[in-house]
This record gives structure tokens, sequence and C-alpha cells, in this order.
């Protein structure tokens, strides 16, 4: 038997809603916020940048043109964050953050619990720079991570993303057949680098076809 089957994760999501003084109605932040976003927040959550496995996810935006994102109702500001840290990360509730240009007021936050899914999937796992326009690299550079990790399961490397400028590259990246073990210690610790830019990140997945999603 798996003996985490039944456990809580070490980590949680934590998912806070959003609003820009256009009241969703034209509120925008340019399509290269990563590193914006992640200023924001240390300078309110500092522990934040130090913290195994903690990052930001992507913020689900709507493409705009000019090199601008749209908000949505349905736009969340969501951070992995350990569970013993979830007092601290109140702090965020109520804030501005100032992303250049663009303003962003943070309401309150939902906890998610993090599920042993058998298929994960982050929309980018950032590549070492030698790996970055190499695909067979990449993967090599997955599997050695994954060896470290001590899981077994099969890769699929989806398209690769050149973000911020061309500052931040890496591919989409699946992995499927997973025990649950495996799983929550994916979710936990993430693979790669630059999680606080929402890379390396695992969201549980049904179907292999979510590696061709746009970023």
């Amino acid at each position: 038997m798996d003996s985490r089957a039944d456990e809580r994760a070490a980590m949680i999501d934590l998912a806070y809603s959003l609003q820009a003084p256009a009241a969703f109605e034209g509120g925008v932040v340019s399509s290269d916020y990563r590193a914006l976003l992640a200023a924001a927040i240390e300078s309110r959550l500092p522990w934040l940048a130090e913290t195994p496995g903690a990052g930001i996810h992507r913020l689900n935006l709507v493409q705009g043109g000019g090199g601008q994102m749209l908000l949505s109702r349905r736009t969340r500001l969501v951070l992995r964050v350990p569970r013993d840290r979830l007092a601290e990360a109140r702090a965020l509730e109520g804030a501005t953050l100032v992303l250049d240009r663009n303003e962003l007021t943070v309401g309150p936050l939902q906890v998610r619990e993090l599920l042993p899914w058998g298929t994960l999937y982050a929309h980018l796992v950032a590549a070492d720079a030698k790996a970055a326009p190499d695909e067979a690299a990449f993967m090599r550079q997955v599997g050695e991570e994954l060896r470290v990790l001590s899981v077994p399961c099969r890769a699929i490397c989806g398209r690769r993303q050149m973000l911020e400028a061309g500052a931040l590259q890496g591919y989409s990246l699946m992995l499927d057949g997973l025990a649950a073990t495996d799983s929550l210690r994916l979710l936990e610790r993430g693979i790669g680098r630059q999680q606080r830019l929402g890379c390396g990140l695992f969201v549980p997945h049904k179907s292999a076809a979510a590696v061709g999603a746009a970023p």
C-alpha cells in the first residue's frame, strides 16, 4: 500500500481573488508580468522566495493587444506555500500590488488542498541555459531531476515557450503514471528553478493533451 495515499500534503495552494481599479472592465497587466508580480508579493511575504517548494502560479489571463493581458472575474492569484505558513500568507489579503503602471488589489484567500493524481501537468518548466533550445537536452534535465527524487513515471514534453522578453525559457511538461507518494512529492517539491515565476509547479490533469496548451 502507498504509505502517503491518505496523507495531506505538506504544501497547500492559496487562491486569492484579484481586482483591478477598472473593476474588471479593461483591467490589464503586461504579458511580461511574472518578475514584477513576484517582486511585489515578496515585498510583503519575504520568506516566499527562500522557501523550498513555494511559488506563484501563473495568472489565468485573457490575451489582449499591445503586449497586454486582461483580467477576468475568474482570475485568481494562487500561491503554493507550506501549510504552516497559512497565517503569515493572510498578510497579503487587502494588499495593493504595483506592477509597473498597473495595480492589483488582493482579496480574501481560499485554501486548496493538493491531491495526489496519477497525472500531473506544469505549463512551464524552466530549462537550464544550455538546454533551452534543445528538447532532448531539456528532457535529460527532467530525467535527472526525477532520478534524484526517485520518481518513476512517463514524462511527455510539450511546446517550447519564451517569456519575460526571452529571459525565461522552457517547455510544458506532463508526468504520467505516478504513484500517490510520488505525486505528492512532486506537488510539494516541483521541478527546476524559477518557481517564483510560476515554473515547475504541477497541478493535477486528466489528459496528456494539455502539453500543447497556450502559456
